[in-house]
């Protein structure tokens, strides 16, 4: 997950000259990877308030990839955004640290969902819908590089 966030920044920091045109078939075809394999430990919860709304965020997800494959309409990517991601790592945390709110009801699941849902959908519109590059800028602003 790490290196999926990082992976402009990697890229640049060692001078490779970006990804080229086939960044955005590269970057999701290495998320299904490893969100697929994170589905694998999802499947495994024993708690169905947990594993269920796993399983439906990832396939709701797998749905969003392949119509903005099929159509390249920037849209559907915050109409399907990513969440299963977050969601993820919400129950993997939350069931090592802070067991009392592990999602055990409807109210467990609605709550942390529509939390995690903002920042998600934010980061949705400006990374893949406007097409904001926050590594150029703090590199030219932060970091005065040219």
């Amino acid at each position: 997950m790490v290196i999926d966030a990082l992976d402009v920044v990697m890229i640049d920091a060692i001078g490779l000259g970006g990804f080229g045109g086939h960044y955005a078939e590269l970057d999701k075809a290495l998320d299904s990877y490893y969100l697929t394999l994170e589905l694998i430990v999802a499947l495994r919860w024993v708690s169905a308030y947990a594993r269920l709304p796993a399983i439906l965020l990832y396939a709701y997800r797998g749905i969003g990839v392949i119509a903005f494959e099929t159509t390249h309409a920037r849209v559907l990517l915050l109409i399907f955004p990513n969440l299963f991601e977050n969601w993820w790592l919400y129950v993997v945390v939350v069931a090592q640290f802070f067991p009392r709110l592990y999602p055990r009801s409807l109210r467990t699941v609605a709550m942390p969902m529509a939390v995690l849902l903002v920042p998600k959908l934010m980061q949705e519109y400006v990374l893949h819908y406007a097409e904001a590059q926050p590594w150029d800028w703090l590199k030219h602003h932060v970091l005065r590089q040219s």
